[in-house]
């Protein structure tokens, strides 16, 4: 399997990304295209003990970089050799399995749009991160790509998060919420209302198994196993639970410095403490699935270091080897309205 690295995407690129590429190489056994500036990247390699790149590591070389500031929607336009529009372009005519990037989130998606293309049929993709719950873990879909919606598009986000779950999540029968203020069918806007009857259908058919509108507590609490949702309502969810993982860390913190006594408590529960950090640390996860694309795209946290993309590396030879994207092909007429 090969896997193609924007090696110039993020803060830290490309010291990180490299050095992240490196060990997954090592520890997946994977053929990895490194995409950027040659010689910043053969720099980094040998900063990370790699004078000479390893059979089965490359580099397409290129001479331009996607910046946070450019405009996503032009900046493929003005700049026709950039790291990130190369690896895209390589995934797009089959020379790599999938493709990671921690660039501009708005650029990523505009690129994995117009040159990687969504599947036939999929009207927008969706970014699916795997939060933590008290019982596992759940898709959040969608949280952030499209802040706007029609009900097609959470119906679509619904089937494309059932089979996330279950192609790479190993869950044999999804439990599908329709994120909203209340369980009862009368909350919400009429998006919600209108989801709420195709879910319903859906589920009738014996596509998915809907269980119905769910809150974002109830849905932490592991209520559901997929939370269907706009991208503005999934972007502030994803970002309350970060802001509230944060704030927890810090009470915690504080609260066991206070004394001798608090210390020696802390020893005890350490353990726990840690896997419950583990749980909530960004860099464990990796990043984030755009699915709908007909190739498999990661996008991996801007900030990452090594280890988070050594991690999206892992999660995007999973998604490559799942079968996702024909699954979702295979039943893009039972998703969509009028087909």
């Amino acid at each position: 399997m090969k896997i193609i690295i924007d090696a110039m995407g993020g803060d830290n690129a490309p010291l990180e990304i490299v050095r992240g590429a490196l060990s997954a190489h090592s520890r997946f056994g994977c053929d990895i295209v490194l995409t950027g500036d040659e010689a910043a990247i053969r720099a980094a390699a040998a900063r990370c003990g790699a004078a000479t790149l390893p059979q089965g590591v490359t580099i397409r070389p290129t001479t331009e970089t996607v910046e946070m500031c450019d405009d996503p929607a032009t900046v493929f336009r003005r700049k026709k050799d950039t790291s990130m529009g190369a690896a895209l372009t390589m995934l797009r005519d089959g020379e790599g399995d999938a493709a990671v990037s921690a660039g501009s989130t708005g650029a990523l998606l505009t690129g994995a749009t117009l040159i990687t293309k969504r599947i036939h049929g999929i009207r927008r993709a969706a970014m699916a991160p795997v939060i933590p719950t008290t019982t596992g873990s759940a898709v959040l879909i969608d949280c952030g790509a499209n802040a706007e919606c029609t009900p097609e598009y959470l119906l679509q986000f619904a089937y494309l998060g059932n089979f996330y779950a279950q192609r790479v999540l190993g869950v044999a029968t999804p439990r599908v919420g329709l994120l909203n203020i209340g369980a009862e069918d009368s909350k919400g806007t009429d998006l919600q209302r209108q989801t709420l009857d195709l879910l319903r259908a859906a589920d009738a058919r014996g596509d998915l198994h809907f269980i119905g509108n769910i809150e974002a507590k109830d849905a932490i609490k592991g209520g559901c196993d997929v939370i269907v949702t706009d991208g503005f309502s999934g972007n502030v969810m994803l970002k309350s639970i970060e802001g509230v993982g944060s704030f927890a860390g810090s009470a915690l913190k504080g609260m066991f410095k206070k004394n001798l006594l608090t210390k020696l408590a802390a020893l005890l529960v350490m353990p726990g403490l840690n896997a419950f950090k583990a749980r909530l640390d960004p860099n464990k996860v990796g990043g984030t699935a755009f699915i709908g694309i007909s190739k498999p795209v990661i996008k991996a946290h801007g900030s990452s270091n090594d280890e988070a993309i050594e991690n999206a590396i892992g999660q995007a030879r999973e998604v490559a080897a799942s079968g996702l994207v024909d699954e979702i092909a295979a039943h893009v007429d039972e998703m969509t309205l009028n087909a």
